[in-house]
């Protein structure tokens, strides 16, 4: 094709191999993950397998899947079945793994069996990050997003939707006995020897059912937080925008800072204000009070000397007259000593 611009033919053989350093510029963030990785003490974090087994089929190194895990956070790739794909086809996931591709299932097992030692990583991270200076101006953003899990709301039980359950059996209940009352003053027949044996039935079902629900109100009861999910025991259930809808869920919060948008801290909670964003990894100095900017949903408690600022949330998005309102538009407030 003339007067466009041509590309290589793909069969041409070079008389020198091409070097996958040459495809990674000096400034490419994949060369700031391959050096902060290998300065880790993986072992020191927690990580499994550094000391390789003297038997067996060889493994990888934790610090190669911590690349290729760090890599797909940073570029919005989470899934263990893409991050495979991606190092059989992306120059730069070749070039930090060594050209290795593992398989989606060990990048799965390794992102499950090293959960608290990724979280490990991270404060690390955070601690780079305040070394550099990152974090000299510390005022951070805080918000977050409810995300559904993989369980219905019907398998989810409240204290509230317990009392419902059972008053709704104890009201069929009621209902198929007035309907036995009622055959019993009619003539015998066939017809109605087949209707009671049913009625009969769902009444003994309904009973089994009742049973089933008292086992699982005490399981509740017995639970922190008076709630109880059977598919995914760590969801919970939390209202929604939208009146009379509510999603089975997590809450995810996060602090990230305002001039570097670096995430200070992460958490991942339950419906419970108390537990929101308890920050594990400040970014301020001492004798520092943060100037958080939340949601609109969100107000701020006056932060004392050293300590960490929590948000408190209102249900429905309420105004209590002790706090004031959020600002409209948000002020980036630095830290002030």
């Amino acid at each position: 094709m003339k007067r466009f611009v041509e590309g290589v033919d793909r069969a041409q053989v070079t008389f020198l191999p091409e070097c996958l350093e040459d495809w990674v510029g000096e400034d490419n963030p994949v060369r700031v993950i391959d050096v902060f990785v290998d300065e880790l003490e993986l072992g020191e974090l927690g990580f499994s397998g550094v000391d390789p087994a003297l038997t067996g089929r060889p493994s990888y190194h934790p610090s190669v899947l911590l690349k290729l895990y760090v890599y797909g956070y940073l570029n919005r790739v989470q899934s263990s079945r893409r991050l495979e794909r991606e190092a059989g086809r992306n120059v730069e996931v070749m070039w930090l793994s060594g050209r290795l591709a593992p398989d989606h299932k060990t990048i799965a097992d390794f992102r499950k069996d090293n959960g608290p030692a990724i979280r490990k990583v991270c404060a690390q991270f955070v601690e780079l990050c305040r070394a550099l200076g990152l974090f000299a101006k510390a005022s951070v953003a805080i918000d977050g997003s409810k995300f559904k899990a993989v369980n219905n709301r019907d398998r989810d039980y409240t204290a509230a939707k317990m009392k419902r359950r059972m008053a709704q059996i104890e009201e069929s209940v009621a209902r198929y006995l007035h309907q036995l009352d009622s055959a019993d003053r009619q003539e015998p027949s066939e017809a109605l020897a087949m209707r009671t044996t049913r009625i009969k039935e769902k009444i003994e079902r309904l009973g089994q059912e009742m049973e089933r629900l008292k086992a699982l109100d005490e399981a509740r009861q017995a639970s922190a937080d008076q709630q109880i999910s059977l598919t995914d025991p760590d969801a919970r259930s939390m209202a929604t925008s939208g009146r009379g809808s509510g999603v089975v869920g997590y809450n995810a919060q996060a602090s990230v800072d305002t001039e570097c948008h670096v995430i200070v801290t992460h958490e991942v909670t339950g419906p419970t204000p108390a537990r929101i964003v308890r920050s594990r990894a400040t970014a301020r100095p001492a004798r520092c009070a943060a100037s958080p900017v939340g949601s609109m949903s969100m107000f701020w408690k006056p932060c004392r000397s050293g300590s960490t600022k929590i948000p408190r949330p209102c249900a429905g998005g309420a105004r209590p007259s002790s706090i004031p309102s959020a600002p409209s538009k948000p002020a980036w407030a630095p830290l002030t000593s």
